[in-house]
């Protein structure tokens, strides 16, 4: 087969999802990296894939590029697969492709499932404008909450609790899509307000969360000073841009605000 990187998208559960194409690049290259070796296994026990595969990670993938590379320099053809999905999003993959195209080495796509696009389709939320965070960070929560139109996250099932619960204090008035094993057996979406959803049973397996855009209408000053009194609390500095994040005005418009709260006591 042709010389190059390939990157391959693997099933995010069900194994029926991996294309033919995909099977025949696996069967037909030189060296399959993949994420975990024990994993990707399991694929190539199912599909009778018996290519050479070695381990590349996040904790090792910059020692074992050159190698991989080297071998496309010398005419051969390396695969790259995570454990589920395309590599890259969230996964190892961005530094070898990075590499490959500094060398101007040829890549090649083969396209397969991916779990932000899927539940994003899931949710029913608008789809013509959306930013995937990655991982969840609650740190950056105020400054996601900029993000006026959809917002897709990761996040694990022991943590999504504490999660729709800071979703629930930043943004209540924007829906969630609590979007989990997909393409499995237990496939699941839970829309509705984060506050309705605080108290759900802990969900299990792979999740994806979905944020639906902000409402369009203008807080009116009522709405915007029930917020003021919710967060002057802290400090002038994080309680402006706590403000600012959640009614979606400026920071400066929030710094007045607080000053004349502050002016009335």
């Amino acid at each position: 087969m042709q010389s190059g990187l390939y990157i391959v998208g693997t099933p995010i559960g069900n194994l029926s999802d991996l294309s033919p194409r995909a099977i025949d690049v696996l069967k037909n290259v030189d060296v399959v990296a993949a994420e975990d070796t024990r994993v990707f296994g399991k694929i190539a026990s199912h599909f009778d894939i018996k290519t050479r595969r070695v381990s590349c990670h996040e904790h090792n993938e910059k020692d074992v590029i050159d190698g991989l590379l080297g071998q496309v320099r010398a005419g051969g053809a390396v695969a790259v697969v995570s454990d589920a999905g395309m590599p890259g999003i969230s996964d190892p993959g961005f530094r070898i492709v990075r590499a490959a195209r500094a060398e101007n080495l040829p890549v090649f796509v083969v396209p397969g499932p991916t779990a932000v696009i899927s539940a994003l389709v899931l949710s029913g939320f608008p789809t013509d404008r959306f930013t995937f965070c990655g991982f969840f960070d609650e740190k950056k929560l105020h400054d996601d909450n900029r993000i006026r139109h959809t917002i897709v996250y990761y996040e694990s099932p022991n943590r999504v609790k504490s999660t729709i619960a800071a979703i629930a204090r930043v943004m209540p008035e924007r829906k969630i899509a609590i979007v989990r094993e997909i393409t499995k057996i237990h496939e699941e979406t839970i829309i509705g307000y984060p506050a309705d959803l605080t108290n759900l049973e802990s969900p299990r397996g792979e999740i994806v969360l979905v944020v639906a855009p902000a409402p369009e209408h203008k807080m009116s000053n009522a709405e915007i000073a029930e917020i003021v009194n919710d967060v002057v609390a802290g400090s002038t500095k994080d309680a402006a841009a706590n403000l600012a994040a959640r009614a979606g005005i400026s920071k400066k418009e929030a710094y007045k605000r607080l000053l004349k709260k502050d002016g009335e006591k």
